[in-house]
């Protein structure tokens, strides 16, 4: 049995694992990086309603500016908003949500 001791000092032994489409795994790596969390830390708060506090770091901003360059591509490409896909829409509301809260950190 593989155990492995958190931050919190819990054993933990029990693997959680389950599948994903492309676009499903894409979605849930692009939000992990824009929070600064790891991989598991963001799936269990998440799954435990937990809030994500973004923390500014390197890793953080650089995963914004990256992002944002991406929006920025993609918003240079469409000619109206109705070619704006749904996955578009929701990534550029949880970047702006992101770029806010760290606005109000910083204040």
């Amino acid at each position: 049995m593989d155990r492995r001791l958190d931050h919190q000092g819990r054993w933990r032994h029990k693997t959680v694992a389950f599948r994903v489409s492309q676009e499903e795994s894409e979605q849930i790596d692009r939000m992990v990086r824009l929070s600064g969390l790891t991989k598991q830390d963001y799936i269990i708060r998440r799954l435990q309603c937990q809030d994500i506090v973004v923390q500014g770091n390197p890793r953080v901003y650089k995963a914004l500016r990256d992002q944002m360059l991406q929006i920025y591509q993609e918003l240079k490409r469409i000619e109206n908003a109705a070619e704006l896909s749904e996955e578009f829409l929701y990534t550029l509301q949880l970047v702006a949500i992101t770029l806010d809260g760290m606005k109000e950190e910083e204040e």
